[in-house]
């Protein structure tokens, strides 16, 4: 059996939400959109039923996956709806809604309920994605009100630039959110990750916590409470070939590393099929029986290759992390020029295997 895999630490999850708690003293939605960002979003969710005040997911596919899971929290659709029809879904599994289009409140307006919607109304403060103007929002907040169709609106924006923690941007829409609420008698939710861990004085009854989540840093530089987090996910697989190479000889697609003095070279089960990124460079940091090493050449569809030279106890059948609690996602990420994220996100092929429940 081919020996890449995702080892998913249930345990460091939950641990990770704890603190997203803490640090907030609020109420907090662990984000499990896009299958929980890699990780598998019934199982994550599963683990964290007993504490979590809810859950974040991007549209109804997710949330019905959820509920047919048996999750009964709070459930809520950060991108609202898309169609009109999707409410009768929305009000048949008791749903929350964001709100971030006039057409979303025509759409409640008009709609026939069971019973009142929960919604989180959404603002532009700057992210400048969706949301209602700032000159459209009290009165939307009426509209809902007036309309008999929700029991409890939470007020709500998207930070963009959050993960600057010298950037003036996040407070600069905190000044735009502010003063788009005033008078506003409701809860907000403003707190991402990045804004969990590195601006304690936005105020946010409901934080989101989502990368965070999964152990990563949202930050480039190091963050004192980004530190406190456990890797979730570690990508694993092992040394399926080794090769001698004299001076001069080149390794993988197009040549891109010719080695330079006598070289051992480990050919790991691990490609960009499985998710990892192609991109990523020779010096890109790996660890093989726990030592720590490089990538040397491409990446391919199905192998990648490592530097084994200064490596002599190791061979075929050692085991390599690609990423994990020794080598972090965020600095893979760094090498390859993406983020954490998209490189979760991006995981298909390689079989997780869950511990911790």
């Amino acid at each position: 059996m081919r020996p890449a895999q995702a080892l998913i630490d249930l345990a460091a999850l939950r641990h990770n939400y704890q603190l997203a708690r803490q640090c907030s003293g609020g109420k907090a939605l662990a984000v499990v959109k896009a299958d929980a960002y890699g990780h598998g979003a019934v199982l994550c969710a599963q683990a964290l039923q007993a504490e979590a005040d809810g859950f974040a997911v991007a549209c109804i596919e997710e949330a019905l996956e959820l509920r047919a899971a048996g999750i009964t929290q709070p459930i809520l659709l950060l991108e609202g709806f898309f169609e009109a029809s999707e409410l009768a879904l929305i009000d048949q599994h008791q749903l929350w809604c964001v709100v971030h289009s006039l057409w979303q409140l025509d759409a409640i307006e008009q709609a026939r309920l069971s019973r009142p919607l929960q919604v989180w109304l959404k603002l532009d403060s700057g992210m400048h994605r969706v949301g209602l103007f700032p000159e459209q929002y009290q009165a939307a907040y009426r509209r809902l009100q007036a309309s008999g169709k929700v029991d409890k609106i939470v007020l709500m924006s998207h930070f963009a630039r959050a993960d600057e923690l010298d950037c003036p941007r996040t407070e600069e829409q905190l000044a735009v959110f502010n003063a788009a609420r005033d008078g506003l008698q409701a809860e907000v939710s403003l707190r991402n990750s990045p804004a969990i861990l590195g601006w304690p004085q936005v105020p946010s009854d409901w934080v989101r916590p989502g990368i965070m989540l999964y152990g990563a840093t949202p930050f480039e530089q190091a963050q004192t409470l980004a530190a406190q987090l456990k890797p979730v996910m570690t990508l694993q697989s092992k040394i399926i070939g080794v090769r001698e190479l004299p001076a001069g000889e080149p390794v993988g697609y197009a040549a891109r590393f010719v080695a330079e003095r006598p070289t051992r070279v480990g050919v790991v089960a691990m490609g960009y099929a499985d998710g990892y990124p192609r991109h990523a460079p020779t010096g890109t940091p790996v660890a093989v029986d726990g030592q720590l090493t490089r990538i040397i050449g491409r990446v391919s569809m199905d192998m990648l290759t490592v530097d084994l030279t200064d490596l002599p106890q190791t061979g075929l059948g050692s085991r390599v992390e690609l990423w994990g609690a020794q080598v972090l996602a965020s600095d893979v990420a760094a090498q390859a020029q993406t983020i954490p994220y998209q490189i979760f996100c991006n995981l298909r092929r390689v079989p997780r295997l869950y511990s911790g429940q």
